[in-house]
């Protein structure tokens, strides 16, 4: 919608083509001409023939608008049509879209990337696998959303994986990348006209790496990452839109491990992020970037560097786990949100909290919280735990973690694993309203992982709020010692710009 109003102020008429009559733009009176129409080349087409537009913009219709753009810029031509494509150049959105493309554009400019392959067959995956070193990120090459894309730890895994997973053939291969653990993920929204960038926003997962981006908590701006590191990220971003001439939005994927960043992919598109950076920022991101495509520069609409906020704003994803009985919550490479909310407010304390509570997982400030870690993450929860105490709730756990806490002091009642069918457990507990938050990571080990897998589903059918990776643990003691701290403001979304409401 914000680029129909830029169409708008600019003087020009604008066409919607969207398959999907759920959304707002498909309300009658917000373009001057709309087709409910499939996102096909021949659908498509037979709509220029009929309109005659100057101009097609592909980037506000996701990853199948974008496909579009050179078989499409192919057909205007061999048609003889005088229509344009708007924005990035098709070349420069086949390169970023192309693997190898991409993958020797970095090389180019020595620009750090996971190391990565690609196989036709289960022993070139496997080759591949090897030579990389477990564990990898694999996927299908066809898909979107990250289905189908996991984590892989061994051969037999791999194996498991490629016989009941995928369709590989030569037009689908399988993508296999390392996968950097215990990496901090950043997604940047920014603004190219061709010369100049405007970088929106750098924000900073709260999960690690691993968790799709449409499923990880993210904050922005940055709270962890030092001057240096995002120095670097500032100057990839301008060298990747430079190098693809992008004109209109872009998003890049980031990872940072050990302070070294690697660029994971470049879309020339708008992202799902693009919304809640623009509110965050103050600055229509959308509407910029189509009066962009129009020929505006960034000068002209008084945009440069990088935007700048003295606030914090954190986005929370909303998952449909209510409405899907026996799915279950682990957070992993393949999306499962459905939605997303924001919260704002002057502290990542307080803005997490405020996420988390329009997000349908309020955080507790009293009660019981239920502890169960993998072994690995066992150090990072003490910290966690005792900040709990210490806030007077109670704390739960299972043996192994519970003697853990309790050689480093803290305070923690001893419960017993459902596979043990001794009371108390944790399903008993919950059941009985005692426990307010459930904070469990997974583990590999079939009977860990089913008693898991029971209390995550019991606290979905229950509404406990749960967590399932440690970083979100850490961020939500914090959000609660912030809120413990006083009562929480609410303020027009206009206050934190500076303007009034």
């Amino acid at each position: 919608m914000a680029g129909i109003f830029a169409l708008r102020e600019e003087g020009v008429g604008a066409i919607i083509v969207n398959n999907n009559p759920e959304t707002v733009s498909t309300d009658f009176d917000i373009s001057d001409r709309l087709y409910f129409e499939p996102l096909l080349l021949e659908d498509v087409l037979n709509i220029i023939e009929a309109e005659h537009p100057y101009g097609v913009i592909l980037q506000f219709g996701g990853q199948t608008s974008v496909n579009l753009a050179i078989p499409l810029q192919e057909a205007i031509e061999r048609m003889g049509l005088d229509t344009k494509i708007l924005g990035t150049p098709p070349e420069s959105i086949d390169i970023a879209e192309d693997r190898r493309k991409f993958e020797a554009l970095m090389r180019k400019h020595k620009i750090l990337q996971p190391e990565a392959g690609t196989g036709f067959s289960f022993d070139e995956v496997k080759g591949i696998a090897a030579k990389i070193g477990y564990p990898v990120l694999v996927r299908p090459s066809y898909v979107l959303g990250g289905r189908a894309m996991v984590i892989v730890h061994g051969e037999d895994e791999l194996e498991e994986y490629m016989a009941s997973a995928v369709k590989v053939s030569r037009n689908h291969p399988v993508l296999v990348d390392k996968y950097l653990s215990h990496a901090i993920e950043i997604d940047v929204d920014a603004v190219a006209d061709g010369k100049e960038v405007f970088i929106g926003g750098i924000q900073e997962h709260i999960e690690e790496a691993g968790v799709h981006s449409g499923d990880a908590a993210c904050v922005l701006p940055s709270q962890t990452l030092p001057p240096k590191v995002l120095d670097s990220v500032r100057d990839i971003t301008r060298k990747v839109c430079k190098e693809l001439g992008v004109v209109g939005l872009v998003n890049l994927q980031l990872a940072v491990k050990d302070s070294v960043v690697y660029v994971l992919e470049a879309n020339p598109r708008a992202s799902r992020t693009v919304p809640y950076v623009s509110k965050a920022i103050g600055v229509p991101l959308a509407k910029v970037a189509t009066k962009v495509m129009l020929g505006r520069t960034l000068r002209e609409l008084g945009l440069h560097g990088e935007a700048a906020i003295d606030h914090v704003a954190v986005k929370a994803p909303v998952f449909p786990f209510q409405k899907l009985p026996g799915v279950d919550t682990i957070l992993g490479p393949e999306m499962r949100s459905t939605g997303e909310v924001m919260g704002i407010d002057t502290t990542l304390g307080r803005a997490y909290y405020k996420a988390m509570l329009a997000a349908g997982n309020p955080l507790p400030s009293e009660g019981a919280v239920y502890v169960t870690v993998r072994d690995e993450d066992k150090e990072a929860i003490v910290p966690v735990a005792r900040k709990l105490v210490e806030f007077g709730i109670r704390i739960y756990a299972t043996r192994g973690t519970a003697s853990f806490l309790k050689e480093r002091g803290v305070e923690v009642t001893t419960v017993y694993r459902i596979s043990e069918r001794q009371s108390p457990d944790a399903l008993g507990l919950m059941r009985r309203g005692e426990i307010k938050l459930v904070i469990n990571t997974p583990t590999a080990s079939s009977g860990a992982r089913r008693d898991g897998y029971m209390m995550r589903r019991l606290a979905v059918d229950m509404n406990i709020p749960f967590i399932t990776t440690i970083q979100a643990a850490q961020a939500a003691v914090r959000a609660i010692e912030e809120a413990r701290l006083g009562e929480l403001s609410v303020k027009p979304l206009q206050a934190f710009h500076g303007r009034k409401g």
